[in-house]
């Protein structure tokens, strides 16, 4: 068994390993075509992780969260496309959603009038640009109870009959 590392800014990959309790080897045999030298370089910050990579990590570590982390945080693409999410509890998840389709339905009206004669007026940018960002809310929780739903599963507590995939 190799050794635990003291190492104080250890980055989410690592993290994630180590919740496991993966040597890098270890972990490397779980992931067979990541070498335990790849699983190193990514842990060190010397090389960034490829997205089969991310994949791989995410099923042996049982951390959907990586994937949200990486495309949020270093992926090009994702960095201006992709909301990072936080693992919240199921009751913080729902109340938020359900805050956020509330506030929707009281836009719905606005949203109707708004957009019914196809064109969006100088006058009304402001309030779709708000039922816009009340719709970015509800997207952001629904993205955030199907990564509950994921880590759940990955965590064996759920059946994965339920995922949303």
């Amino acid at each position: 068994m190799g050794k635990k590392s003291i190492k104080e800014n250890k980055n989410i990959y690592q993290i994630c390993r180590e919740k496991c309790d993966f040597t890098r080897q270890r972990a490397s045999e779980g992931m067979v075509f990541i070498s335990d030298d790849r699983i190193e370089k990514i842990e060190s910050g010397k090389s960034l992780p490829h997205p089969d990579e991310i994949i791989a990590m995410a099923e042996c570590y049982k951390a959907p969260e990586l994937c949200n982390y990486f495309c949020a945080r270093e992926c090009p693409i994702g960095q201006t496309h992709v909301t990072e999410l936080k693992l919240q509890n199921l009751s913080q998840i729902i109340l938020e959603m359900i805050a956020s389709l509330n506030a929707m339905n009281k836009e719905k009206d606005r949203l109707i009038e708004i957009t019914a004669d196809g064109e969006i007026t100088e006058d009304e940018i402001k309030d779709f640009n708000n039922i816009k960002n009340q719709l970015d809310r509800i997207s952001v929780s629904i993205e955030t109870l199907k990564l509950w739903v994921d880590k759940t599963i990955a965590d064996g507590k759920l059946d994965d009959s339920i995922s949303f995939r």
